[in-house]
């Protein structure tokens, strides 16, 4: 019985930081490009400082009118933000939060959470391919197009950390990590965050839903809560994948003074807003540019850093 009201509670938690972190990275994005642009809208919805901008919003989603194109694959196109929403909840239960605090501690976690995390950019390849639209189709091509040139460099850098801790299970990265690991793990930080950035389709690398372009390619047909679903997605992959360079290439819960926990999530919303200070500040890349930058500055330095790792592994002993 026990062990049941343990399994019970760790899903509870579970799935209330997957519904509430998300929503809590939405507003901060409303707040910094509000400041960093000067738009007035979401510092005024509700009075102090627009408090109720994501209450509006969802408000707004919840009014819509749900709308299937005559020319769709209905069940594809229902099952399509489930299939880009899923993943990332089953990647926090393996994500540790502090010592002990982890839902599943798998021996294969990072494994596991790489496998798992391509299978969320199906989603978006599922709503290009059934919407019956031509500017959806071109999404989810370009999407795939991402998803393959950007997967390489993620794992070769989330292999790099592995090599050095000797161990794939997260909490054991996490244990292992030393402060040293910020220089000797830099390279690999940048380019699994920027890969991340690309995986997730965050500016600069948002050809897939290039607006001016392309409308809002895969999810040009969606309306109402099935667009609010490919939303919070997208909030989720933020949170997941600053959760991960932390875990990986930061030190997770480690730290001086404050608990753990309270380090783990101090270092996610710096990479949240790194994230978005991003969007903010370069423009969208073409497609060439994006490519070359996975096949021929990414993937090269993914490789050095795993050769250093190894280097300074056989030096050290």
């Amino acid at each position: 019985m026990a062990e049941v009201l343990d399994v019970a509670v760790r899903l509870v938690v579970i799935v209330g930081v997957f519904l509430v972190l998300p929503l809590v990275a939405g507003q901060m994005e409303h707040k910094v490009m509000a400041h960093m642009q000067a738009r007035l809208g979401p510092m005024y919805a509700g009075g102090f400082h627009g408090w109720a901008q994501l209450i509006a919003d969802g408000v707004k989603f919840m009014q819509k009118e749900e709308v299937i194109p005559t020319a769709a694959d209905r069940r594809v196109f229902a099952l399509a933000p489930g299939v880009a929403l899923i993943p990332y909840l089953l990647v926090m239960v393996v994500i540790p939060v502090g010592p002990g605090l982890v839902g599943v501690d798998l021996d294969a976690g990072l494994f596991f959470v790489l496998a798992v995390m391509g299978v969320g950019v199906l989603g978006s390849i599922m709503a290009g391919w059934s919407s019956g639209n031509k500017y959806s189709v071109l999404g989810g091509m370009r999407s795939a197009a991402q998803l393959m040139s950007y997967e390489l460099p993620l794992v070769l850098a989330a292999s790099s950390v592995a090599m050095a801790a000797g161990t794939l299970s997260l909490p054991g990265i996490v244990e292992a990590w030393q402060w040293w690991w910020l220089p000797w793990q830099a390279i690999g930080g940048v380019v699994f965050f920027v890969a991340g950035l690309a995986e997730l389709r965050r500016p600069p690398f948002d050809m897939p839903i290039a607006d001016s372009e392309i409308i809002m390619g895969p999810m040009t047909e969606y309306t109402g809560m099935r667009f609010a679903l490919f939303m919070l997605a997208e909030y989720a992959g933020i949170i997941v994948v600053s959760a991960l360079t932390s875990v990986l290439f930061l030190g997770g819960w480690q730290g001086p003074f404050l608990p753990g926990p309270v380090w783990m999530l101090l270092k996610v919303f710096l990479l949240v807003f790194v994230i978005i200070w991003l969007r903010v500040s370069y423009p969208r890349f073409r497609e060439d540019q994006l490519q070359r930058l996975a096949w021929v500055v990414l993937v090269p330095l993914a490789l050095v850093q795993l050769a250093l790792t190894g280097i300074v592994r056989i030096a050290v002993g």
